[in-house]
């Protein structure tokens, strides 16, 4: 068996989240005290207890479910002795998920992670006044189908285009919100299933976000980034990496790039990976493996039980 561990994106957060792991394990207590100092913000309080609209803002989602990766992955090595490298031959995350990735596998830092995230979700709320963009879920057309909806559905200069590579039949588009909502009808029309406005602040991963992808590249220019123990896939290329310069470039491209999920799996499966293990809040990485490729299985690692059972499971 060959497996490869993955980190969830934005949506998968929940109040509550990482609470259990924080009760039961010490190692993971301090990730999220790391975490809160980084930020000068009591973020684990928000995690545990809410409210859920403030959870839910990008500037606090993103380092929160970062944050809850990392401890996953901490308690595993520390509490387990169970080490990444010894058993994952490769690391991806889903938009925010890369950097958690990246944390992990050693080419950033966690308080350097944390700042980075607070400060993509502050500028990602920036780069678009709210209203103005949105994002919505197709749902029974291809990549290439939706990819052409959206090109049609886009008028003089608004912006729409297919955001979210996710899995065969899910295909996540962003741009302009009246583009968006045209793109809903038109696919509706080409046989999608279903069009779904997803509850977002804003339109993530299109070119719209340019300002923000400017910000980050100032911010990435200040930061350390070594070379990672396991190599990652990327969201911009769906192939391994494991060079510092180009990891810093993708990060910064990923911003208005197309997240490649669906191909980032694929690509795992041509490299001879068969197991994906998801680690951090939610399932919904797990739920697209075998939508992607029916050779391929998934298991999501949440709870200390999760964790127990895992490291159980290579004896």
């Amino acid at each position: 068996m060959t497996r490869s561990f993955v980190f969830p994106g934005q949506g998968s957060q929940s109040v509550g989240m990482g609470k259990e792991l924080a009760q039961n394990m010490p190692v993971a207590a301090q990730v999220f005290e790391e975490v809160n100092d980084a930020l000068s913000q009591n973020l684990s309080g928000l995690m545990f207890e809410g409210p859920s609209d403030d959870l839910t803002l990008t500037q606090n989602a993103q380092p929160a479910l970062m944050a809850v990766s990392v401890a996953v992955i901490r308690v595993l090595e520390k509490d387990f002795d169970v080490k990444l490298r010894e058993v994952s031959a490769y690391v991806a995350g889903h938009s925010l998920g890369e950097y958690s990735a990246l944390t992990v596998s050693g080419a950033l830092k966690l308080e350097d992670t944390a700042r980075l995230l607070k400060l993509r979700g502050e500028a990602m709320q920036r780069a678009v006044p709210v209203g103005v963009g949105a994002m919505a879920a197709i749902l029974g057309l291809d990549f290439e189908a939706v990819q052409k909806v959206a090109e049609e559905a886009a008028e003089q200069e608004e912006v729409c285009t297919a955001a979210n590579d996710n899995a065969d039949g899910q295909v996540v588009i962003s741009g302009h919100k009246a583009a968006v909502e045209r793109a809903i009808e038109m696919a509706k029309e080409k046989g999608a299933k279903r069009g779904i406005i997803l509850p977002v602040s804003a339109p993530f991963h299109c070119a719209l976000m340019r300002p923000a992808a400017e910000e980050m590249a100032d911010a990435l220019a200040d930061t350390n980034i070594f070379k990672p123990v396991i190599p990652i896939l990327t969201n911009v290329t769906a192939a391994p990496e494991s060079n510092p310069e180009n990891i810093r470039k993708y990060l910064v491209e990923q911003v208005t790039g197309r997240v490649r999920w669906r191909e980032t799996i694929l690509k795992m499966h041509e490299l001879g990976v068969d197991k994906i293990v998801e680690a951090g809040t939610g399932k919904v990485l797990t739920g697209m493996v075998r939508r992607i490729c029916r050779e391929m299985t998934g298991t999501s690692l949440q709870s200390p039980a999760d964790i127990e059972a895992f490291a159980a499971s290579l004896k």
